[in-house]
C-alpha cells in the first residue's frame, strides 16, 4: 500500500461552543469543501468512511444527502479518536485494492452542545466495562484517564510541571492558528494554579470540548498528481490493540499499545522514527503526549520530558508536535483534524506555523486506553 493512495483534499468547518446545526450539516460542510480543495464534484465519490462513539449521523445518511445512490465502499468505524487514522488507512486500503476510486473519510460530532462524553444525558453505553467503572465514579474521561496519567508520572519520573511544558507548546502553536478556539497565552503559574479536574490532571491538561467537522478526500497516487493540489501520499497505515482499564489483560498502563504498534507502522512506510519531521500526536490529555513520544520511539523511554523541556517539540526544534495547537488548543475533532495540519504542512500551507523542513508526518489515534484499540499514519509530502 505503501505510496499509492494520497489525500487530495481537506475540508473543515469552524471550531464552535455550538454549531446550532446537525452532525449531518456539520459533514456535508466539511465534505464539500474537501472536494472543493481537491477539484472534484460530487459526483467523483464512490466511498464513504467515518468513525464515532454513536454521536453522529451514519455514512448511509451523508450517502443519500450527497447522492451518492451507489457507493462502493460505506463504513461506519466506532472506537472515536481511537480510530481517526484507521479511517484514513481504510480509504487508503479500498482505493490501492480497487474498490473505490474516490472515498471521503470524515469526522463530525457537536460534542460541546449535544453529546458530551461521560455527561448525564448521554444515552446509556453499551460497552461491556461500564458496569465495572461506574460504580467507582469512573465515568468520565478525565477520571479514567487520570489513572493513565499517574502510572506514568511514577514510573517515568516526570512531573506537573513537565505537564505544563506540554499544554504550554501547544497553546504557543495555537496562537499562529487563525481556527484555534483557544488563542491566549498560557503561562506555567497559570496552568499550576488552573483547577484539579481529577488528580493529576488539571484544566489545562483536557482537551477542548467543540463542535465541528473535518474531512479529507483520499484517491490514487496517480490520479491525486493531476488535481488541484499537491498530494500527500499515505506511506503506511496500521491499526492495534490497547488497554481496557476494566477487564483486559494488559497490566502496565503507563505504556501504551502504540509502543508495539509502531515498528509495524515504520516497517509498512520503509522508514524510522528518525525520518519523521512532524509529529500530530493525539493529545486527549497532555500525558499521552509523553508517553507516545517514547511508545513511537520519538524520545527514549523515560526521557520525553525532557526532550519537551529542551524545545525540541516545537517550532526550531528537532521534532514540531501538535503545529496546529492540537486537541488542547486548537479544537478537538477526535483526530482527524491532525491528519488535516498535517495535510496542510506537507503541502508547505500552514503559513506563520510552516515547518520549512516538514516532508515526513506521523499522525496518532488515541494511544488505546480505555477504547481497546488505536491507530496511526504515516503521511509523506511530495512538493
Amino acid at each position: 500500500m505503501r505510496d499509492q493512495s494520497a489525500i487530495a483534499g481537506v475540508g473543515r468547518t469552524p471550531f464552535y461552543k455550538n454549531s446550532g446545526v446537525s452532525t449531518l450539516e456539520l459533514g456535508l460542510r466539511a465534505i464539500t469543501a474537501a472536494l472543493d480543495d481537491a477539484g472534484l464534484e460530487l459526483a467523483d465519490v464512490d466511498g464513504l468512511i467515518t468513525h464515532s462513539v454513536g454521536d453522529a449521523v451514519p455514512a448511509s445518511a451523508v450517502a443519500h444527502s450527497l447522492g451518492v445512490d451507489d457507493p462502493h465502499v460505506l463504513l461506519d468505524l466506532v472506537g472515536g479518536g481511537s480510530m481517526s487514522a484507521a479511517a484514513v488507512g481504510a480509504a487508503a486500503m479500498a482505493v490501492t485494492s480497487g474498490q473505490a476510486e474516490v472515498v471521503v473519510v470524515w469526522r463530525a460530532l457537536n460534542a460541546r452542545s449535544e453529546f458530551r462524553m461521560g455527561g448525564t444525558g448521554r444515552s446509556a453505553p453499551t460497552l461491556v466495562e461500564f458496569q465495572y467503572q461506574v460504580p467507582y465514579g469512573l465515568l468520565a474521561p478525565p477520571q479514567q484517564f487520570a489513572l493513565v496519567a499517574r502510572s506514568y508520572l511514577a514510573r517515568s519520573g516526570a512531573t506537573s510541571e513537565d505537564l505544563g511544558r506540554v499544554a504550554i507548546n501547544q497553546r504557543s502553536h495555537a496562537l499562529l492558528n487563525p481556527l484555534a478556539m483557544v488563542t491566549t497565552p498560557l503561562t506555567m503559574d497559570q496552568y499550576l494554579n488552573s483547577p484539579l479536574v481529577s488528580d493529576p490532571l488539571r484544566l489545562f491538561d483536557c482537551c477542548l470540548e467543540t463542535d465541528t467537522a473535518v474531512a479529507v478526500v483520499v484517491t490514487s497516487a496517480a490520479r491525486a498528481h493531476d488535481l488541484r493540489r499537491s498530494p500527500v501520499l499515505v506511506s503506511a497505515a496500521t491499526t492495534g490493540g490497547g488497554h481496557s482499564l476494566y477487564s483486559g489483560s494488559r497490566t502496565d498502563y503507563s505504556t501504551s499499545a502504540a509502543r508495539e504498534m509502531a515498528p509495524r507502522l515504520y516497517a509498512r512506510a520503509g522508514i524510522s522514527p528518525e525520518d519523521i519531521d512532524i509529529a500530530e500526536l493525539y493529545d486527549a490529555f497532555t500525558p499521552l503526549v509523553l508517553m507516545q513520544l517514547e511508545d513511537y520511539q520519538l524520545a527514549p523511554r523515560n526521557e520525553a520530558a525532557a526532550f519537551v523541556a529542551a524545545g525540541e517539540t516545537t517550532f526550531g526544534g528537532s521534532l514540531p508536535v501538535n503545529t496546529h495547537g492540537g486537541h488542547l488548543s486548537e479544537g478537538y475533532a477526535h483526530g482527524l483534524n491532525h491528519v488535516a495540519e498535517a495535510v496542510l504542512q506537507l503541502r508547505g500551507e500552514a503559513g506563520p506555523r510552516q515547518v520549512e523542513h516538514a516532508r515526513t508526518a506521523l499522525c496518532t489515534g488515541q494511544p488505546g486506553y480505555v477504547s481497546g484499540v488505536t491507530s496511526a499514519l504515516i503521511l509523506r509530502g511530495v512538493r
